[in-house]
Formats: C-alpha cells, sequence, structure tokens
C-alpha cells in the first residue's frame, strides 16, 4: 500500500516523532509505570505503621501523577500514533499487521488501567478503615496493569530492533518473543522504578514542609526505593548491551554522539558513568543524612535518569538502521524485498501520489525533487536538520567550489553509499533516478539556501499546502 507523503522540510521529520516520544515515555516511565508502585509502597507503610502521615504524603504524590500522566502523558501517547502514522506509515502500518492481537490486548488492559487510575485517585478519601485495604488492592491492580502495557510495547520495540526467527515464521509470538524482548524489558522495568523514586523524592520537600523529621524519614524511603532500583537496572543494561548485534553496536558511537562528533564517543561513555555514579552517591548520602541535602539536589537524580532515558531513546532508534523494522523494512520506508524491483523499475513509477512518473531531459530537477521527497525525507531537510546540502558539503568539503560539485560522481557515491556508511539504506530508485536526484541535490546547493528561495528558483521541495 502506498501512502501520501507528509514532509516538515526545515525541522525533520524524525524530530516530531521524538519529541511527542520521548515526552511520553519519560511520564509513562517515570509517573506511571515507575512512579504508581511507589506510592501504593508509601500506602502500604501508612497501613502497616498506622502513621497517616504516609498515607497524606502517598496521596498527594499520586494527584501529582494522576494529573500529568491523564493529560500529558494520555496526549503524548495519543501524539505518537499521529507522528508515527505522518512520518513512516509503512513502518507504523506492518507494525499493526504483525503485532495486531497484541495492540488489541494492549488497549483492552490500558482501558482497564485508566479506570482503575480513577478508582484509586478518586476513592483516596472516601474508603477509610476496612476499606483501605481494598484501596490498597486497586492500586497493587493498578500498578500491574501499567507495567503489562509496557511490557507488550517493549516487546514491539525490540522486535524492531531484532525480528528474530518473525521473518521466517511469521507468527506473533516468534515477533513478541524476539531475542531482545527478556533483555530491555529487565532494563526498562528497574529503570522505571528508580525513575519513579526520584520523581517522588523530587516532591518530598514541598508536601512536607512543616514536618522536618517526617520530611526526613519520607526523603530516606525514596532514596532507599531508588537506589534498590538501580542496582538491578544496571545489570539489565549490561544484559541488553550483550544481547544487542553486532552490526548494530557498530552504529553506536554515531547514535550517542551524532557524526559531527565521533570523537567524543569515548568521553561520553566516561560522562555517562559519572552520571550514574552521581545519581547513586546522591541517593546513598540522602538515605544517611537526608536533612543535610539541598531541596534542589533533590531534582539532579530525575534529572540524570530522564536524561539518560532520553539517550537510551535516541541510541535505541538510531542504532537499528539502515532498517525501521530488522531486516524487514529500511528506514526509507521501502522494504528490503522490494529493493531488486524498484532498482529496475525505479519508485517514481510504483508511488500512486508522486507528481513525476518516469526521468526525462525535461524534467530531470522535478524528478529528483520527487525521488528525494519520496527516498530521502524519513530522515534529511534539504537546508534544515540533517539538511542533505550539509551532508554532501561535508563529503566534499565546505570549501570545495560549485564546480567541484560532479553530477556524476555524486550518483556514483549514492549508489554504493550503504556500503561506506552502515546505517544507511541502500538506494531503492532506478539509475536515471539516482542521476536525477544528484542533480537535484547539486540544485540546491547553487540555488539560495532558504527553502523560500528553492522553491522560487523552481527547484526546492514542495511546500506542505503543495503535497498531494
Amino acid at each position: 500500500m502506498d501512502f501520501p507523503l507528509f514532509h516538515m522540510d526545515f525541522f525533520n521529520n524524525r524530530i516530531l516523532i521524538a519529541g511527542v516520544a520521548i515526552l511520553h515515555v519519560l511520564i509513562n516511565h517515570a509517573l506511571a509505570v515507575g512512579g504508581i508502585p511507589l506510592v501504593v509502597w508509601l500506602e502500604r507503610k501508612g497501613i502497616v505503621t498506622g502513621d497517616e502521615r504516609w498515607d497524606a504524603l502517598a496521596r498527594k504524590i499520586m494527584f501529582t501523577f494522576f494529573v500529568v500522566t491523564t493529560t500529558v502523558g494520555a496526549m503524548s501517547g495519543v501524539g505518537i500514533w499521529f507522528a508515527a502514522s505522518l512520518v513512516n506509515p509503512a513502518a507504523i502500518g506492518s507494525l499493526l499487521r504483525v503485532f495486531f492481537w497484541a495492540w488489541f490486548v494492549e488497549w483492552f488492559i490500558f482501558v482497564t488501567e485508566v479506570i482503575l487510575i480513577l478508582i484509586y485517585m478518586l476513592t483516596w478519601k472516601s474508603w477509610t478503615g476496612e476499606k483501605k485495604k481494598a484501596h490498597f488492592r486497586f492500586g497493587v491492580f493498578l500498578s500491574v496493569a501499567s507495567w503489562i502495557t509496557m511490557a507488550l510495547i517493549v516487546s514491539i520495540l525490540a522486535f524492531m530492533m531484532d525480528s528474530g526467527s518473525w521473518l521466517t515464521d511469521r507468527s506473533l509470538f516468534s515477533g513478541m518473543l524476539n531475542p531482545l524482548y527478556l533483555p530491555q524489558l529487565a532494563f526498562r522495568t528497574p529503570l522505571a522504578l528508580a525513575m519513579g523514586g526520584a520523581a517522588a523524592l523530587c516532591l518530598v520537600p514541598f508536601f512536607c514542609k512543616a514536618d522536618q523529621e517526617f520530611r526526613a524519614k519520607a526523603a530516606r524511603a525514596c532514596a532507599i526505593w531508588t537506589l534498590l532500583w538501580l542496582i538491578p537496572c544496571i545489570a539489565g543494561s549490561v544484559w541488553y548491551h550483550s544481547r544487542i548485534p553486532a552490526s548494530m553496536v557498530g552504529n553506536m558511537a554515531v547514535a550517542l554522539t551524532t557524526q559531527a562528533f565521533t570523537d567524543w564517543y569515548s568521553l561520553l561513555n566516561w560522562v555517562l558513568i559519572g552520571a550514574v555514579a552521581t545519581v547513586l552517591a546522591l541517593c546513598f548520602f540522602t538515605v544517611l543524612v537526608p536533612r543535610r541535602i539541598p531541596s534542589a539536589a533533590n531534582f539532579v537524580p530525575l534529572l540524570a535518569l530522564c536524561a539518560l532515558l532520553g539517550l537510551f531513546e535516541r541510541v535505541r532508534e538510531f542504532i537499528r538502521k539502515p532498517y525501521a523494522i530488522a531486516n524487514y523494512l529500511y528506514s526509507n520506508g521501502y522494504r528490503s524485498e522490494d529493493t531488486s524491483l524498484l532498482q529496475r523499475d525505479g519508485v517514481l513509477v510504483h508511488s500512486a501520489f508522486a507528481r513525476v512518473r518516469k526521468v526525462t531531459k525535461e524534467n530531470t530537477l522535478e524528478a529528483g525533487r520527487e525521488v528525494f521527497l519520496l527516498t530521502c525525507t524519513r530522515c534529511h531537510t534539504t537546508t534544515g536538520v540533517n539538511g542533505i546540502v550539509d551532508v554532501v558539503e561535508r563529503m566534499y568539503g565546505t570549501k570545495a567550489t560549485r564546480a567541484a560539485w560532479d553530477a556524476q560522481a555524486l550518483s556514483n557515491y549514492i549508489a554504493s553509499m550503504h556500503n561506506a556508511r552502515s546505517f544507511m539504506p541502500p538506494f531503492p530508485g532506478s539509475e536515471a533516478e539516482r542521476d536525477a536526484l544528484s542533480a537535484y541535490i547539486i540544485s540546491l546547493r547553487n540555488s539560495p539556501r532558504t527553502l523560500e528561495g528553492a522553491q522560487s528558483a523552481g527547484v526546492g521541495p514542495l511546500a506542505p499546502k503543495e503535497f498531494p
């Protein structure tokens, strides 16, 4: 099935989905999957000790988590579907077909989770006495439901990195039980729980201002929770890293630092180790001397863990390149098994929404623009973020003259670029389309470097309103 094309030429399509997805993951992991079990644990401390201050603290923390997860968290979750459908509809369509029943179960459990969180939050004050234990059990059920939704989604995320035996048997269970599923789940679960403790630690000073003694107890409890889950998180990360395919490990330097800063890869690894050590140290000292830790320092563990999770998501997305779905669908939206056919016939003739169906001498630039939109814009812009002009300039050298930009040499490079850069998929078009694409890229460099100027020159990308 073919799809209409969406392209943001300055900000880059990937930024759209990355921004929405990372925001949702941070909220989901810290406040739902990891935060709700912590709240339930604090509520249980109140039941066991008879100290109502624990119950009051748990309710205030839960209210904060409840508001954020049911507003920004819910909207960003829906936003992922919209963004993924716009940026790479072929990928999300394939995942829907492969994991239809997994998505169905996940949506059913998500509805259950919404019902449970409403009951749990709205009955907090009214369910007292004997009903308090029932309220606590609702919290346990809610915690389990939150984890199951994440566990199902993780199987799909892991499948995109390593599809395992699914390529041969095409079954749902082989797709779900892929080689990276359990290692990634073993990493994400304790990380989410540690983030939940770090998020609660940030709130303790605000909710316990009047009672310094209890504030110290609450801070110590949240720090202990965070420390206890960081240990299996580190172990899970080691297991997960050991199971990443060797071809993806080769992309790690670029994924972690971008192409411009690959020389900083070793240094950044030490920075990451230092960030983890800082979180451990702060939590450890909070356990020992909670009253000596400044309120501002309580934010450091959460900010550090959020940064690490955000970086993890970027690396996870990048290292699987050139694939969107491992060994099945390239990041440009074309299936690997269709490459030979497309290189023979061309992509234009097989695109229902292309304005040009064949390359001629008269339409070279227009055809090149269409080829660029079809094959390159999942990752590149013209002159914006990750712009193709800047990429080619780096290849030639920024001081190269315009005459040095040879169309035939560029076309030859595009034909073999996947050999030089392992994260690039093979060019899926015909030789004529490759030549047209090269001519279009060179015309972009020789024309005004703004999107408006390129359009007025007749060689720039289509404006969004002009897309078919």
